[in-house]
């Protein structure tokens, strides 16, 4: 597949109208691996999923179901915020779906590298090895086997509600923190935030701290994570972590979150975009297609969160995030295989990212995005200015979880920077 083709795919989903809910006979359930009543063909696929809009996980299944319509597959979703401890815990019980949504790397519990060491996954084949970005291959490989086969690339930065930000008297986003406080203050008059926090989840606040890192750490010291892994830095000891907490907690008390962010979930950042009370959230930027098919009278782009020098380097997240897995106890494991090599093959292997609004899994330095929501990260993605996400290579969930709860104390008053640091000291040495 070309890349122009690729990137005329990714603009024709942007474009794309609002979709009707999925109904597909027997495409709903809970908790079971087991898909018996349609035997070998059938199989079960557990996901995450953050509001009721339709997931690309469902769009997969609903594709893959009309090209096999001998197929019956078993959707099993789950609450984004507990996702990795519910997934673990059905692992655990021996009651997992057959494919499970899993994360490239090592940093949370869902991620694919502790799974394989626990024996919850199954080795995948050349097939799922051929879809790894090249440089990544340490994200879904242990000794040598691959246990996640990637979907796509995703970049994690600010979805920008444009016509909020027009409506509120913001012309273009800030390019500098001191820019950026003062369209706070902007946003407020106009009574509304610039940004909704979903402060209560664990995912959204480790993903907030981990794209202001970005420019705040990984600009300037792209290897930090090998860095603290040889030993050389620590948390309490890089002036740039140092950094990207003061400016959360600078946010914070600026008012550039919505009242009672320490506490919001998911449905705030959901409500909040779509309704164009705030101007912008942090997360995936594909997320930016499924608000746009859920408020289309609103204009959702995707903008990296500014350096805090208009002098500094921009500097973005991006990182083959999402992956599929098998369990390694399903019933149902040649099924699964059928559906994974099925998303390998050239025709599909970029429908992950046109469902998700994200980006394919090779080929981004020469994607043309100037018609697309990544038109005002173009540069960066076409140059290579990112970073994988922070916890992506980080020893264990441990420390994401501390820098999450870190986020949440900053918020409360209940920690300070310093404490924060060296919790996640304290947890990447456990």
């Amino acid at each position: 597949m070309t890349q122009s083709r690729r990137a005329s795919r990714i603009a024709g989903l942007i474009a794309l109208p609002a979709t009707a809910a999925l109904v597909l006979a027997g495409c709903s359930g809970s908790g079971s691996g087991d898909a018996s009543q349609g035997g070998s063909n059938s199989f079960s696929l557990t996901y995450a999923t953050s509001n009721n809009i339709e997931s690309p996980f469902e769009v997969l299944a609903k594709e893959y179901q009309a090209a096999n319509p001998d197929v019956q597959i078993t959707l099993n979703p789950q609450p984004n915020d507990t996702y990795g401890d519910t997934l673990r815990t059905q692992l655990q019980a021996g009651n997992a779906s057959d494919v499970l949504e899993t994360e490239a790397g090592s940093g949370q519990t869902r991620s694919v590298i502790p799974l394989a060491k626990a024996n919850f996954l199954e080795p995948l084949d050349d097939t799922a090895a051929s879809m790894i970005p090249a440089g990544s291959e340490n994200l879904v490989t242990v000794d040598g086997k691959v246990y996640g086969q990637p979907l796509g690339i995703s970049y994690a930065g600010i979805v920008y509600n444009q016509t909020a930000a027009t409506a509120a008297g913001i012309t273009t986003f800030a390019k500098d923190e001191s820019t950026l406080l003062q369209q706070c203050q902007t946003a407020a008059s106009a009574g509304k935030t610039l940004f909704v926090l979903a402060g209560s989840t664990v995912p959204n606040a480790g993903i907030t701290a981990s794209i202001i890192a970005a420019t705040r750490v990984y600009a300037e010291t792209p290897d930090w994570n090998q860095q603290r892994l040889d030993g050389k830095v620590t948390f309490a000891d890089s002036q740039g972590w140092k950094d990207t907490l003061e400016t959360v907690k600078k946010l914070y008390d600026s008012g550039c979150f919505q009242g009672g962010a320490e506490g919001a979930g998911f449905d705030a950042i959901t409500n909040g975009m779509s309704s164009g009370s705030t101007v912008g959230f942090f997360g995936p930027l594909g997320s930016a297609s499924e608000l746009q098919k859920a408020a289309p009278d609103q204009k959702f782009i995707a903008e990296a969160f500014p350096p805090a020098k208009s002098s500094d380097k921009a500097y973005g997240v991006a990182s083959p995030t999402y992956s599929l897995g098998i369990n390694a106890a399903s019933p149902n494991k040649e099924a699964a295989k059928k559906f994974l090599d099925w998303l390998a093959e050239p025709a599909q292997a970029d429908l992950f990212a046109q469902a998700s609004g994200g980006l394919p899994v090779s080929g981004l330095s020469s994607l043309d995005l100037s018609s697309t929501i990544y038109a005002d990260v173009a540069d960066l993605l076409n140059n290579g200015d990112f970073t994988p996400l922070a916890n992506s290579d980080w020893p264990n969930a441990s420390v994401y979880d501390a820098l999450a709860t870190g986020v949440q104390g900053l918020l409360t008053g209940q920690s300070t920077v310093d404490s924060v640091l060296a919790s996640l000291d304290t947890a990447w040495d456990q």
